[in-house]
């Protein structure tokens, strides 16, 4: 299945880290975070990647076209060969990306719109904010997406932050106080599944979880899958910093390419 990266934003709450390379782009390790995502959906077997772009997106075309493999990768130097740099390893060999420019102010639904075209004959294909990491089995999400047979679907995750939900009485005195890990609240991860047909529900200016999703949701066309496994998103320097953690003491639960069987 083709997979439609929305990596166009500007990524204002990140802007502390730097205000020159667009969210998608931030390094975790030798890598950015969109290699990351795409990674592991290569891992999956889904290597035909459309990027939606927009700002910055000269730095995220520039990257992938000047891609020297050598520097994230083990190789050979042999001196005595007419080629010097011998791979082991290769990162983009099977990679096939194609790069739309969405436009610098378009939200998600106008992004996924433009690209349309680019879908070719597709009937299902995936999509991501590209801005989240997880070790989801998605191999288990497609399978149940078929199974329910419906237009959409996306991972829902229960949110892990520490901070606490109130529950108030129509007096406003506190009925209940509880961590926001027990509310029973489900957060959509924009890890997405969509058939053709979403192209059906989205008019134009629309954004995508809105009225689209809306209309989805009035025809049982909506499905959640629910993964109480690892995600995390970068939105914020905190969240930079919890990634890097997670990346220097050898947690790198995103990394399903290592850590299942070493692939």
């Amino acid at each position: 299945m083709k997979v439609v990266l929305f990596c166009g934003g500007f990524g204002m709450r990140l802007r502390e880290y730097s205000e020159d390379i667009p969210k998608p782009m931030v390094p975790l390790g030798y890598r950015p975070m969109l290699w990351n995502i795409m990674k592991y959906y290569a891992y999956h077997g889904h290597t035909d990647f459309i990027l939606c772009l927009g700002y910055k997106g000269d730095f995220i075309k520039r990257y992938f076209v000047e891609y020297d493999e050598y520097i994230s990768n083990d190789f050979i130097l042999d001196r005595g060969s007419k080629q010097e740099i011998n791979l082991i390893s290769s990162d983009l060999d099977e990679w096939k990306i194609t790069f739309v420019d969405t436009g610098m102010t378009s939200n998600i639904g106008q992004r996924l719109k433009k690209i349309e075209p680019y879908l070719g004959d597709e009937e299902v294909f995936l999509a991501n904010y590209s801005d989240g990491l997880t070790d989801m089995p998605l191999d288990k999400m497609i399978r149940n997406f078929h199974e329910v047979d419906k237009i959409g679907s996306f991972m829902a995750y229960k949110p892990t932050q520490s901070f606490h939900v109130v529950n108030l009485k129509d007096d406003n005195s506190v009925k209940r106080i509880s961590p926001i890990s027990e509310s029973g609240l489900w957060i959509n991860t924009g890890y997405f599944i969509f058939k053709r047909q979403i192209f059906d529900y989205l008019k134009q200016g629309e954004d995508l979880v809105v009225e689209p999703f809306q209309r989805l949701i009035s025809e049982n066309q909506l499905n959640a899958f629910p993964y109480d496994g690892f995600w995390t998103s970068l939105d914020t320097f905190k969240d930079k910093q919890l990634i890097d953690n997670l990346y220097s003491s050898g947690n790198s639960h995103w990394e399903v390419w290592k850590n299942n069987n070493g692939k």
